[in-house]
């Protein structure tokens, strides 16, 4: 097992940890809806990345009640 040899300060100990911080989400608006999306993602919203349908959504489907 690993022993320290001295022991390690308070400030020493939150130097090492200052970068583990998390940050904060950057969302940047969908250019077709206008809803906050992640960056470089397709919109959950409406389905358009870098304005081109990418995903077609659940209301815009037909299915055919026979073929279910």
């Amino acid at each position: 097992m690993a022993v320290q040899q001295n022991k390690v300060s308070k400030s020493r100990r939150n130097n090492r940890r200052a970068h583990d911080s998390l940050t904060a989400a950057n969302p940047n608006e969908c250019t077709n809806c206008g809803e906050l999306k992640r960056p470089h993602h397709v919109c959950s919203a409406c389905g358009h990345y870098d304005d081109k349908e990418i995903v077609a959504q659940n209301d815009e489907i037909d299915l055919d009640e026979d073929a279910a």
